[in-house]
């Protein structure tokens, strides 16, 4: 199938995930408490089968259900992508025993996930982590330090974590745990972030973990975290490009309405253009975005450089036709409660976390430059911050 057409089935699903975002979550997302965790929310996504879709979901997938979701409600699309964070790498590596536990809780939407790698001075480069994880002298170790901007915390009901537990290995040192919530040593705050998503902190003051929460091998939780963005990267250009769509909606319906000079703004051929540049720039980001799920779903060796492309391109696209969908409407969309406002706050998050734009920038470079026999080596940054 080429990268750029997407069959009936699937053009009809998309329509039908973002009217069933509309009627279903859209009302539950609007009962929440901001920052929090919307547990009815996650709930009922677990109920209508997408969080188990997110599971079985190839890239492309998981970026049609991504960008659906985001065009209708943003909230449910975020409750959906960090339960995916968090739960993923369980999935992925979790042993039968792990598997059996949590996948049935989570697909459910009854335990709620969180995906715990950055720290307060650590995002996108590993061999920063300080996490530390101190052998207890029986086989385990006690977990000490701090994670922050981390998904759902604290109220998650367990985590991914990455600790340390070979000092100066950088991130061939990095180990991953599955922590649940109640372990003793365990606990966090919230965070008041601009767009009001369910990010806090994580304190681990001497938290047991042993052989049995191992996620994957020791020193190898670098692979976890790697194999976990490197899926969801691209899907944080379908949602961007889901806002774009949604801004670029509700400018078309303004100015096609909004009297202005004897006429509609429409009119205006400022306005037309900057509404036809808005429709051009949403759609090279999404047929972007789809190439590089595409490229992952083939196990095309170029993902890599595809994937931070289609990142850098929709969420920098999306921050644009945000902002121009803004001006078009002028002051209405400023007042609290618009969708433009909501847009406006939750547009700017993604252009920072699974890797900034200029993360996105050096991977690409590094990509295209190792193909010049002759060209400096370009060093590529050792994780990327995974917070939505």
């Amino acid at each position: 199938m080429p990268a750029f057409s997407l069959d009936p089935a699937q053009t009809t699903w998309c329509a039908e995930l973002s009217a069933l975002a509309a009627e279903r979550l859209k009302p539950l997302a609007d009962q929440g408490e901001p920052g929090r965790v919307n547990r009815p929310l996650v709930a009922a996504l677990g109920e209508l089968g997408l969080l188990a879709r997110l599971f079985e979901a190839g890239a492309l997938e998981l970026c049609l259900l991504r960008e659906s979701l985001a065009r209708t409600c943003t909230e449910a699309e975020t409750a959906l992508a960090l339960q995916g964070l968090g739960t993923h790498p369980v999935a992925a590596f979790g042993t039968p025993a792990q598997r059996a536990r949590w996948l049935p809780e989570a697909t459910a939407g009854r335990a709620v996930a969180a995906f715990a790698l950055s720290e307060p001075d650590a995002g996108s480069d590993a061999a920063a982590l300080a996490l530390d994880a101190v052998p207890d002298g029986r086989g385990g170790w006690r977990l000490h330090g701090e994670k922050r901007w981390i998904s759902n915390a604290p109220e998650a009901d367990f985590a991914t974590v990455f600790a340390r537990t070979t000092r100066g290995a950088g991130a061939r040192g990095v180990t991953a745990f599955l922590v649940p919530a109640d372990r003793p040593g365990l606990g966090g705050e919230p965070l008041d972030m601009l767009a009001p998503h369910a990010l806090g902190t994580l304190t681990f003051d001497g938290v047991p973990v042993g052989p049995e929460d191992l996620l994957g091998a020791p020193d190898k939780g670098f692979r976890v975290a790697m194999n976990t963005l490197n899926l969801f990267r691209p899907s944080v250009g379908a949602f961007a490009v889901g806002m774009a769509q949604a801004a670029l909606d509700a400018a078309l319906a303004h100015t096609a309405a909004r009297p202005a000079f004897g006429g509609v703004l429409a009119d205006l051929q400022a306005v037309s253009h900057r509404v036809a540049e808005m429709a051009t720039r949403t759609e090279a980001a999404r047929l972007l975005v789809y190439a590089a799920a595409v490229a992952y779903d083939e196990g095309d060796p170029d993902v890599p450089r595809r994937s931070a492309m289609a990142k850098l391109l929709a969420t920098e696209t999306a921050q644009y036709v945000v902002d121009a969908a803004v001006q078009l409407h002028g002051a209405l969309a400023l007042q609290r409660g618009h969708l433009l406002e909501h847009l406006y706050r939750e547009v700017r998050a993604p252009r920072i976390y699974e890797g900034a734009t200029e993360v996105q920038r050096t991977i690409i470079a590094k990509e295209l430059y190792a193909k010049v026999p002759t060209a400096t080596s370009i060093e590529e940054p050792k994780t990327e911050e995974p917070t939505p």
